[in-house]
């Protein structure tokens, strides 16, 4: 069990202190695929896990992001859960801010892990806020400095960081329009624009063939050599899926890959995985 907000602790000269609020940042990962996809769907777990933790709800706001992604908060009488979802990585990043000693968080975590179907939970930080010694002077309380080791939230500065041979990046584009996928003609206009867009120079011509007796698998597969390796991809009729890969020694943004490719081929949503090459 998660202890209550308030928490007494003996200050350095031996007497009580207490905390204005605790913060807890919550990680959400292996999540439901679809979890994240719907913004209501997102406000009501956040909804409910505020609800069943015994807090008191004022408001609650919520914004999808293009192509996908949401961001919200629940303001609550007691401070406010927060959140920030990645679908393309099956993964949230939660914040409960509570000042109020009523709030069984240990509720709200496994809440929200049952709405996001979450397979993986860490609670990555826990700490009090606002620490007031007793009686109510004015005096210092105590100083505890963390050292924790902060990870680059750049592929690009990561990139530069690690010097790898190459970039690999692989995007699984969800409900594409199914004419595109089956358009020979239009599947290579994409793979120029892309080229064009994160400046690879193509090698050759861009080859695509119809592949797939069996229908599960059946639909176009597309390569096109660049200067610093390879673009490849499958259209999957069955699913109206597009799977594509990029891999270059030269750097490019994966992400910029993803938006561009969901626009495209008009995809609903897309999932992302990235290796640095070595």
């Amino acid at each position: 069990m998660l202890d209550k907000n308030i928490k007494f602790v003996d200050d350095a000269q031996g007497g009580e202190c207490f905390a204005l609020g605790r913060q807890m940042t919550v990680e959400y990962y292996e999540c439901g695929a679809t979890a994240f996809l719907d913004e209501v769907r997102v406000e009501n777990a956040l909804l409910n896990a505020a609800r069943e933790s015994g807090a008191t709800i004022i408001s609650s706001s919520f914004h999808k992001f293009e192509p996908q992604g949401v961001s919200g908060v629940v303001v609550i009488a007691e401070s406010h859960f927060t959140i920030h979802a990645w679908p393309e990585h099956d993964y949230a990043a939660v914040d409960i801010f509570t000042c109020g000693d009523s709030i069984d968080l240990e509720v709200a975590v496994n809440s929200m892990k049952e709405s996001f179907e979450s397979e993986n939970v860490v609670i990555s930080s826990d700490q009090n806020r606002g620490i007031i010694a007793k009686p109510f002077e004015q005096q210092r309380v105590g100083e505890v400095i963390k050292k924790s080791k902060i990870y680059p939230i750049s592929w690009k500065k990561e990139y530069e960081r690690k010097a790898p041979w190459g970039v690999l990046a692989s995007f699984d584009i969800y409900e594409a329009d199914p004419e595109i996928i089956r358009d020979a003609t239009r599947i290579e206009r994409f793979v120029h624009e892309l080229s064009d867009l994160i400046e690879m120079k193509r090698y050759g011509d861009c080859k695509i063939v119809h592949f797939g007796e069996d229908e599960k698998v059946e639909g176009f597969s597309m390569t096109q050599l660049i200067e610093t390796s390879l673009i490849s991809g499958h259209f999957a009729n069955a699913s109206n899926t597009v799977y594509l890969d990029v891999f270059s020694c030269k750097f490019y943004d994966p992400r910029q890959v993803a938006e561009f490719a969901m626009s495209f081929f008009k995809g609903g949503h897309y999932k992302m995985q990235i290796a640095l090459r070595q």
